[in-house]
């Protein structure tokens, strides 16, 4: 029974050394002297703001992207003992001993260093040779923006990983298609496929381009699966289904992972909270959580509430009045009501207390039971403070004079009657007959007489003059289709009334039962507010030193001073290896031309390849150049600020072109033996350019040695480049 121990057990394994070299040269080169410069070096300003306040679960929201990134980021942070405690305020500020710079680095240089092997590996599915596989490796490790950016706690690198990695396992999957379908290892590749574009789109947006070019290549090879006698309807649809679900189901479900955990870490209020809505906000611990907790839930007829703009940008702001009256006319001799000002108040203040009141009835308490609010009830709104009702009528607003002026109505005892009555309309309700609700619900209030919405034009417009204190305006908006978020309120602070006396109303407190808000707003709510903000809340883009354009990046005539040393010449910038970028941008010429050459021959029926070598140049330009295309071109069309290291993903897949177009040349158009022995001894001269640009370039790749000011003057290359000398 235990006959088999009598034989040693021996296991065999294929060891790919050139893939193992690879890796560890990119170990090298990224990790090496990972700590220096112990300084914040350019976007780690930015980025390890928000490592921060993961490490103290202080909720955040970053427009540039989804959190994926910044947690990996600040998975770093974790492993290596961060407590989040360091002030992220000027790049060059020397990092203090509790920050663990190696661990914050980490990741991104790992995910740098991977893209070496992943290089090579892409080329070998592309059944290129393997020197033609070794060389995309070696131009990938010796690329100078690529080394920078990976060094640092960055997102690029990360970003280029997880998009060669998608790469990759397509390929694999592709390649095992014809005799290993829905075979483990094929499942395998395709669900990586999927997830890896979902890490890439969760990382940064830009991912996107990469991941819509795979679904693209999976459709076009699905298409020609179609036309395959030899599978049954049942089989395409199997096929169908599995790439459906591997490519788009699975991706849906991780990125939505991704903001669960991100929400799950960040439950904490912070100083991001106010661009959220109330109900959100009151979702986080601490903040508006600690003054609406144990509010009532319904809104009823006597409740004294606070009235907050849904739309929150540029700043969030409170319905508001106070003692002031619009001036009898304005500057541009347009005259008003001098009715009492009503205005959009963008800080917490006793004045934007309002007392909803049933129009029947005189009394401003809340009756036992409390009578609830419903969509569609017909209210008005006293003004807390003064006792005066909100009012509407045809005159013309001091900013917006095609809106309706909102007052708080002065009986002048002259022909101007009250108009105070409004209708409550819960936009996001789920029956006409819902209730009110704190902070929940959003609601329209339409002014019965003339059918005016109470908005904050303001919000999107300008403030008012010094007699309005430079509050925001609030107008009555004629009734239209469809509704702006200016036009929506919520019920943000919420009592019930108790006392009918104005001096005891002023003061009253309450203590009602308590009432958890957060138990009401679904993750799937956070998720969609969260993810609607990141997609709209645009920061004003300014000009930045080393901001540049599109076309500055193929010619490389941009740079960007990473760091520089306070005292002697030692500086880091993204310069990108000279000799590869021309290289690069000379092989897509190519590969562009001589596709052109050969789509016209092939119309003429002349052949000059075989069609296998043709299949070839097609699927591996798709990949390459088309990779190239789809992460570059979209920045044409971009209103932001752009910068030299947004390139660097399209520059990766230039990169991986330069092998295929010179095996190219080598196999079908060097046809002597001579020519053959040129072309290689070509390619050793252009390689050895290549490795001795990346020598040159290394003391500003990785910031050391300093260098003196002349040969810091040797390096500027091009006028364009802002190499940094000091004066002696």
């Amino acid at each position: 029974m235990l006959g088999f121990l009598k034989e040693p057990v021996v296991v065999t394994a294929k060891i790919n050394v050139n893939l193992v070299a690879l890796t560890v040269m990119g170990l090298m080169s990224r990790l090496w002297g990972l700590c220096y410069p112990r300084a914040v070096v350019f976007d780690e300003v930015y980025y390890g703001q928000f490592v921060s306040l993961y490490m103290k679960r202080i909720f955040f929201v970053d427009d540039s992207g989804p959190p994926f990134g910044h947690m990996l980021l600040a998975l770093g942070g974790y492993l290596g003992g961060f407590d989040g405690n360091f002030l992220w305020n000027r790049i060059g500020a020397e990092y203090s001993m509790n920050v663990p710079v190696w661990s914050l680095r980490l990741l991104p240089a790992l995910a740098g260093a991977l893209c070496v092997p992943l290089a090579y590996q892409i080329l070998v599915e592309l059944h290129f040779s393997h020197c033609a596989a070794l060389g995309a490796a070696l131009l990938i490790l010796l690329e100078n923006s690529l080394i920078t950016q990976s060094r640092f706690m960055l997102l690029e690198s990360i970003l280029i990983f997880f998009i060669l990695l998608a790469v990759l396992s397509y390929l694999k999957f592709y390649n095992l298609q014809k005799h290993s379908a829905f075979s483990g290892s094929w499942w395998f590749w395709l669900v990586l496929t999927g997830v890896a574009c979902s890490c890439a789109v969760g990382v940064k947006y830009m991912g996107l381009f990469t991941y819509m070019l795979l679904l693209a290549t999976a459709g076009l090879h699905f298409w020609h699966m179609i036309g395959d006698q030899n599978l049954s309807n049942v089989s395409l649809l199997c096929h169908f289904l599995a790439r459906g679900l591997a490519l788009i189901i699975i991706p849906m479900g991780l990125y939505l992972s991704f903001f669960y955990v991100h929400l799950a870490l960040l439950y904490r209020s912070g100083p991001h909270d106010q661009i959220m809505t109330s109900a959100f906000q009151a979702s986080l611990e601490g903040g508006l959580a600690r003054i609406t907790q144990g509010q009532p839930l319904e809104v009823a007829y006597g409740s004294q509430i606070t009235l907050r703009n849904v739309l929150g940008k540029p700043m969030q702001c409170w319905l508001h009045s106070h003692t002031n009256t619009y001036p009898i006319r304005y500057e541009n001799g347009r005259g008003s009501s001098h009715q009492q000002q009503v205005t959009c108040y963008p800080f917490k203040d006793v004045n934007n207390w309002w007392i909803v009141k049933d129009p029947g009835m005189q009394q401003l308490v809340v009756s036992n039971p409390p009578r609830p609010v419903r969509h569609g009830h017909i209210v008005q709104l006293v003004h807390g403070i003064t006792t005066r009702y909100l009012n509407t009528h045809d005159v013309a607003a001091p900013l917006s004079p095609h809106s309706q002026e909102v007052s708080c109505y002065i009986d002048y005892n002259i022909s101007m009657p009250a108009q105070n009555l409004w209708r409550v309309e819960i936009v996001n309700r789920e029956s006409d007959t819902d209730v009110w609700k704190t902070i929940l619900s959003e609601v329209r209030f339409v002014h019965v007489n003339t059918s005016a919405v109470l908005k904050a034009s303001g919000v999107i417009g300008a403030s008012l003059p010094e007699w309005g204190y430079r509050q925001l305006e609030v107008v009555g908006e004629k009734l239209s289709k469809g509704y702006h978020q200016s036009m929506v309120w919520n019920v943000e602070e919420h009592r019930y009334g108790k006392s009918q006396e104005q001096k005891e109303r002023e003061v009253e407190l309450h203590s009602p039962t308590q009432m958890d808000i957060s138990k009401n707003l679904s993750f799937m709510a956070k998720f969609t507010e969260l993810q609607w903000k990141i997609l709209t809340l645009k920061n004003e883009d300014t000009e930045h030193k080393y901001s540049s354009s599109a076309l500055d990046w193929i010619t490389m005539d941009t740079n960007i001073a990473y760091w520089l040393h306070p005292t002697s010449g030692a500086q880091i910038h993204l310069l990108g290896n000279v000799a590869t970028w021309a290289s690069a941008n000379t092989a897509a010429l190519v590969y562009l031309c001589l596709s052109l050459w050969y789509l016209l021959r092939r119309r003429r029926k002349i052949y000059d390849i075989p069609e296998d070598a043709w299949q070839l140049w097609v699927s591996a330009g798709g990949i390459c150049a088309g990779g190239w295309a789809v992460n570059y071109l979209p920045f044409f069309l971009m209103e932001k600020t752009l910068f030299l290291y947004h390139y660097l993903p399209a520059v990766t897949f230039q990169i991986l072109l330069i092998p295929v177009v010179l095996q190219h040349l080598s196999d079908h158009l060097c046809r002597s033996v001579l020519l053959k022995s040129m072309f290689s001894a070509l390619l050793v001269g252009w390689f050895s350019s290549v490795y001795f640009v990346y020598c040159t370039f290394s003391p500003v790749t990785y910031g050391q040695p300093a260098l003196p000011p002349t040969e810091l003057r040797a390096l500027r290359w091009k006028d364009t480049w802002n190499i940094l000398i000091r004066k002696q």
